[in-house]
């Protein structure tokens, strides 16, 4: 019983200190974006065009085939379980809301985590191993300035975008194979679904993708920096950092749709 109670004591003294830490880079993330030109030690637009390149740009096929195969089963779903009850026409508002508050940032953000936040891990994780992040810092160069913050902002900037166009490609297959089932033709549906849409629903899903590209961030930046052991450190980083990116989507998200949906 005391070994159990020591181990649970020592996680969660692990746990505290990881939040805290990943609390500390968030800060220093922002001083460096507003205020690091004072101290000489800007943010620059080029490191941060660069990785929204790789966070938004690269990820757009993914996005768009996992989106699309989404919408296609919200639609397959929602029709059968509809038909049960008669009210087929509700197929369109139900797939719509659904998409653009739930399944839209979410779907986005565990791929982004799986693809980008394993990258962010990876990618500290070994100049962490080789010594090159207290190189920089030898030289005179933050190193959450040069690595973190430029990786933050364009998460911020991208996982918001690429959350809007997954609400679009979604509905789009949704409606590709919802409209022969319901009698009317892909435009009519896709008119139907604009009418229906308020842009609190939009809105939600955009807040939630702003949670998410923090978390996604910080766990991969975090994780990065605590790396030791090598190469083998290195891997189980990358995959600490795409589990816990994960799991504290999902519990942002159900946080979310708690109070947003009362």
């Amino acid at each position: 019983m005391a070994q159990a109670l020591a181990a649970l004591g020592r996680g969660t003294l692990q746990s505290l200190a990881g939040v805290g830490y990943a609390g500390m880079l968030l800060l220093e993330s922002l001083w460096f974006a507003v205020a690091g030109w004072r101290g000489g030690q800007p943010v620059r637009p080029a490191a941060i065009v660069a990785e929204m390149r790789r966070i938004g740009v690269d990820a757009l096929p993914i996005v768009s085939l996992l989106a699309l195969t989404i919408g296609i089963m919200l639609g397959i779903q929602f029709i059968a379980a509809m038909k049960e009850f008669g009210a087929q026409s509700q197929v369109v508002i139900a797939v719509a809301k659904s998409v653009t508050r739930e399944f839209g940032a979410l779907i986005t953000a565990i791929l982004v985590a799986g693809r980008s936040g394993s990258a962010l891990a990876a990618r500290i994780g070994s100049m962490t191993v080789s010594q090159e992040v207290d190189a920089l810092a030898v030289i005179g160069i933050e190193p959450v300035r040069y690595l973190v913050a430029p990786a933050l902002i364009a998460m911020l900037l991208m996982l918001p975008v690429l959350t809007v166009f997954a609400d679009a490609v979604a509905i789009l297959g949704a409606a590709l194979y919802s409209a022969p089932q319901l009698g009317v033709t892909v435009q009519a549906y896709l008119l139907q679904t604009m009418s229906l849409l308020s842009p609190g629903d939009l809105w939600q899903g955009i807040g939630k993708s702003a949670v998410f590209a923090v978390l996604i961030t910080l766990i991969g930046c975090s994780t990065g920096f605590s790396v030791s052991g090598g190469a083998e450190g290195v891997g189980r980083a990358t995959t600490r950092a795409v589990v816990l990116s994960i799991c504290y989507i999902i519990i942002a998200d159900m946080i979310f749709s708690f109070f947003l949906n009362r």
